[in-house]
């Protein structure tokens, strides 16, 4: 089988493994509430998990393109979706935990904290913005829109992904390790975004001019 080259057959199989492996963070998180092993604060540790996975399937969704380009399985792209949409997902569970568990529909307290919390201001933009991206994901939404607004629109998975990095860096305010990695593989694919970019543009001034 070659691998760059997946038929209908074997990525049909692919994708529900794909789609288990993608619902193991949270089937590990209950069990750890199950045990009650969530350690002292249980409400945080769910709260800093979720926007995690969060943000590591944005930058998963990110990289599939680059990946793609650089490997030449095309077929990368048919998992896109799935993978942006469970980056929605964990970011509702992500809301949900602060909305619900943190501030117990609270709204005077929430609405205070958005406009008084920069971390929490830019969290809530971020996923503010990720909604009409998972409501427009469909194909059905892509030919309403037409190819070039979808396109468009969907470019706001980068400042949402910078956003999400700045929202987690606000948050730990200590330990910026990981922060700092998201934001490192977040500038990676942006350079080779810029860079595919750049060559696609040279390519069709080179074929124009023949």
């Amino acid at each position: 089988m070659n691998w760059k080259a997946l038929d209908d057959t074997h990525l049909r199989r692919l994708k529900p493994l794909v789609f288990l492996a993608a619902l193991l963070p949270l089937g590990l998180l209950l069990t750890a509430a199950w045990q009650d092993q969530l350690g002292a604060n249980p409400i945080e540790k769910i709260t800093h998990n979720t926007g995690y996975w969060t943000l590591t399937f944005l930058l998963i969704s990110l990289g599939v393109t680059p990946l793609r380009q650089l490997s030449g399985a095309n077929w990368l792209v048919r998992l896109r979706r799935m993978l942006g949409l469970f980056a929605f997902f964990y970011a509702c569970l992500h809301f949900s935990t602060y909305l619900v568990l943190d501030q117990f529909f609270d709204w005077s307290a929430i609405a205070k904290d958005i406009l008084k919390r920069p971390y929490i201001t830019v969290g809530f933009a971020a996923f503010v913005l990720l909604i009409p991206l998972a409501v427009t994901s469909t194909n059905a939404m892509q030919r309403r829109l037409g190819g070039k607004n979808w396109k468009r629109l969907h470019g706001l998975v980068y400042p949402i992904a910078a956003a999400g990095v700045v929202h987690f860096a606000w948050l730990v305010k200590k330990d910026l390790s990981r922060p700092l990695l998201f934001g490192g593989i977040l500038a990676l694919l942006l350079a080779l975004r810029w860079f595919y970019k750049i060559k696609s543009a040279r390519l069709r001034r080179s074929y124009s001019s023949i």
